[in-house]
């Protein structure tokens, strides 16, 4: 096929122990997951139907332990880090169970939802879209999938992110508000999931700015760290 312009590069991620790239199709997030971050936003943390905003596949970064280094974006000055456990779709799929939801996860890693804070809630105190405060370039860096067919699904594991080694974030993912199985499940009722989608289930409390120069470590129980700095 002859295109009109140059087709847009493939995004990916690397697999840890393996040789193959993952191809990044599409980036849900799932907005206050955890009920401790749902206050510290000023939301209610009563369980209701889970809500997704969506990252285009430039926003993935294949990061990893030895460090990368992404820019300071544009437009803000309030430039905020949050550190998720991030769900990699190997099986596609519409309506699907919540107990077979686990069937169609490729694998999981460490990721960092990176966001505009001060463009985000403009938008949101507004009415209008989030996509300036979410949607950008380099948004999402990712550590390395570690597949579910080698480490099984955890349910269970502490989450951390430390700024210039100094300690923002500490959880567990067992304080997911909606499971994995359960975001899952969910999505695939509005939306047919593809092979490549990428689920970024939610941040526990303790975000706050990053600046030029900054170095985040953010860790996951059974899948490593990845360290990111921002650009001076």
């Amino acid at each position: 096929m002859e295109y009109a312009v140059t087709p847009a590069p493939i995004y990916t991620l690397s697999v840890a122990g393996q040789s193959t790239a993952f191809p990044v199709n599409r980036i849900f997030c799932v907005g206050r997951n955890y009920a401790a971050h749902a206050r510290e936003m000023g939301k209610d943390p009563e369980r209701e139907a889970p809500f997704f905003f969506m990252k285009p596949a430039c926003a993935a970064v294949a990061a990893d332990e030895a460090g990368i280094t992404i820019a300071y974006p544009p437009k803000t000055n309030n430039f905020h880090h949050e550190i998720e456990l991030v769900v990699a779709i190997g099986t596609g799929g519409a309506n699907i169970s919540i107990e077979h939801a686990l069937q169609h996860v490729y694998g999981y890693a460490v990721g960092l939802d990176m966001t505009r804070r001060d463009l985000q809630l403009d938008a949101r105190d507004k009415g209008r879209p989030w996509e300036f405060g979410k949607s950008f370039a380099q948004s999402a860096p990712i550590g390395p999938l570690h597949r579910a067919a080698d480490i099984g699904h955890p349910t269970t594991a502490a989450i951390s992110l430390t700024v210039n080694d100094a300690s923002r974030q500490s959880s567990d993912i067992d304080q997911l508000i909606w499971s994995v199985a359960e975001a899952i499940s969910y999505l695939s009722e509005y939306e047919v999931l593809e092979p490549g989608d990428i689920i970024m289930t939610g941040t526990p409390a303790g975000v706050n700015a990053v600046n030029p120069g900054d170095v985040m470590r953010g860790a996951i129980t059974g899948l490593g760290q990845i360290v990111v700095r921002v650009a001076q």
